[in-house]
């Protein structure tokens, strides 16, 4: 029998530039998700939460999903490959929002490695920087960003303990 485990994010000499990484699964964003995540963050813009508003009064005649879960739902998407094992997420260069998400929308979401530096005052370390893609069902961008992560070296990677066994 064999016993295999997932890999849950990357070591700092795991990150080749130019590696794609296709995260998965997709996520239909729900008016439900769109509400509570309004509610949580206390957006409570009627584009987002008030049906009658937005098909009366707003270009798309509908309710638009707030950017920041659309964007907070990709970065999820992409935390298994790319900063599950990390030390630190240290910024976000850039985020774009590039097309509106509607209720019903199912968003994919695609990373690509754009650098990765070895630490200059620690050696069990280094920074990656990635980009991030999120698209919907059509294959249209909906958002975009770049962001750096700390992540460890192999040899200095916290190992991990399952308190059970099969």
């Amino acid at each position: 029998m064999t016993a295999s485990d997932r890999p849950f994010g990357r070591a700092f000499e795991d990150f080749v530039v130019g590696d794609v990484y296709r995260h998965w699964p997709g996520k239909t964003i729900t008016e439900a998700d769109d509400h509570l995540f309004c509610m949580i963050t206390m957006n409570h813009h009627p584009l987002h939460t008030d049906a009658y508003f937005a098909e009366h009064s707003t270009v798309h005649g509908k309710n638009v999903v707030v950017g920041n879960l659309v964007y907070s739902l990709v970065l999820g998407m992409s935390v298994a490959d790319v900063s599950g094992s990390a030390i630190a997420n240290l910024e976000v260069e850039s985020l774009i929002h590039k097309r509106p998400t509607f209720h019903g929308d199912t968003i994919y979401a695609v990373s690509r490695v754009l650098a990765a530096e070895p630490s200059k005052s620690k050696p069990d370390r280094g920074i990656v920087t990635v980009e991030t893609f999120g698209y919907n069902q059509h294959g249209d961008e909906v958002v975009y960003f770049r962001r750096k992560v700390m992540v460890w070296r192999k040899d200095a990677l916290p190992q991990r303990e399952f308190p059970y066994s099969v």
